[in-house]
């Protein structure tokens, strides 16, 4: 199939832009305090070397989410593939820290190449994989293309695309059918997405409903010793949590804890916004609400009202700490965050309505009785209420986040199965 157009034009386009956009990537990795030697990865500079025992699965990412999310697939494949190494890249600091902390066993991160020749054919020298696998939208044509030529079988996982980019793909078939003519399997996150991966040109006949893989990522990680020292600062007091939350629902909540203060003196809210670097705008807020805050990046205890968990890889941490976890980017027309992760910790899951990327998801846990959608400041405020005084309820949400969870793991062997049937890495 001879390269399209739009394909062509793309390369050219690169070509021109690439000292750019990596003087760009390694200021920005330079500014979250990445070694200038691993700003380098971007132009497809290796900063590890290749193992040269067993097969070499490439598992692409984009940034936190998509990266965590297939850590327990590595995990179960690697456990099937005892002689399998795994390279894991993505394209934020942030993803490759969380990644850092969480490595499946032979397992390595790296920054993914740009999309231009230069680094590409640099990355793909070094490493030369076995297979690879993209996850959810990752649709870099050359990465792509020139992957595909080096005869590496490729797998697409968990895709999601955006209602835009269907729009947009369905309007260049030619283009599209070029860049997905290179996966073997397209496994989909569900139904309507596999409809759209066709409406988008994919091979009807390698498109399948698989799983959403953040339902398989496993529980966050808990530091033993932080959790004792949090546990016993806060002596009994009842918690409740709001996690990833985003400009505009901060005061929401906090007029929340406010009310819910009144039944429960003792009650704290940690409070874990979606980006840690917002931190003392959350603090003024909290000031300005008449709330005693402390702050874990100034290693404070939590001994206020409010406990603002403004670091980095803790989520597993705080959510440990309470079964009434509320996450946010769903007050507001965001689309919500991961429930996974809560219901993974047994916690009982609270949203505001919009959860747009999730909607399935959330459909899900509501009917199994483990989630519940709020729709506002006040109805936030009855069912944290409800649920941190009446142990049975609560109890009867947490079950049932456990028992949703245990029936999406029970499928993660059949998709490692099929991928390492699919992808041939059970052939010699």
């Amino acid at each position: 199939m001879s390269a399209p157009f739009l394909y062509r034009a793309w390369v050219l386009a690169s070509r021109c832009l690439i000292p750019f956009a990596a003087s760009a990537e390694a200021r920005k990795l330079h500014g979250q305090d990445v070694p200038a030697a691993r700003a380098g990865e971007k132009r497809g500079i290796a900063t590890l070397p290749r193992q040269t025992d067993g097969k070499l699965v490439w598992v692409h990412a984009a940034s936190v989410g998509e990266s965590l999310s297939v850590l327990a697939l590595i995990t179960r494949m690697g456990i099937m593939l005892p002689d399998a190494q795994f390279l894991i890249t993505s394209g934020t600091a942030t993803s490759a820290k969380l990644v850092a902390q969480r490595l499946p066993p032979r397992s390595v991160h790296q920054f993914a190449p740009l999309d231009a020749p230069g680094p590409l054919k640099r990355f793909l020298s070094h490493w030369h994989p076995d297979a690879a696998i993209f996850v959810e939208s990752e649709i870099w044509p050359q990465m792509l293309r020139r992957t595909h030529a080096t005869g590496a079988p490729m797998a697409l996982v968990n895709a999601r695309m955006s209602d835009k980019t269907v729009d947009f793909w369905e309007k260049w078939p030619r283009t599209a059918r070029y860049l997905f003519d290179v996966f073997t399997l397209i496994l989909t996150q569900n139904d309507a997405m596999a409809r759209n991966m066709i409406r988008m040109h994919a091979p009807a006949d390698r498109v399948s409903r698989g799983v959403n893989l953040k339902s398989m990522a496993g529980p966050l990680p808990v530091d033993d010793k932080a959790l004792a020292r949090v546990t016993a600062a806060l002596d009994g007091r009842p918690v409740w949590v709001a996690s990833s939350t985003h400009e505009g629902e901060e005061r929401t909540v906090l007029a929340t804890h406010r009310k819910l203060l009144r039944d429960l003196p003792d009650l704290c809210l940690i409070l874990a916004p979606r980006h840690p670097e917002r931190g003392d705008a959350v603090e003024a807020l909290a000031h300005d609400a008449g709330l005693t805050v402390q702050r874990r990046s100034r290693g404070d205890a939590p001994g206020g009202q409010v406990y603002l968990a403004d670091t980095l890889g803790e989520l597993g941490l705080w959510y440990s700490l309470s079964g009434v976890v509320f996450l946010g980017g769903s007050l507001l027309p965001i689309g919500g965050h991961n429930p996974f992760e809560v219901a993974q910790s047994g916690a009982a899951v609270l949203s505001g309505n919009h959860v747009a990327a999730f909607a399935e998801t959330y459909a899900q846990l509501e009917t199994e009785g483990a989630a519940r959608i709020v729709a506002d400041g006040e109805d936030l405020t009855a069912r944290v209420l409800s649920l941190l005084t009446n142990p049975q309820e609560l109890a009867t949400m947490t079950a049932a986040a456990s028992r949703f969870i245990a029936a999406q793991d029970d499928q993660l062997d059949a998709i490692a199965s099929r991928l390492i049937t699919t992808l041939k890495l059970d052939t010699p």
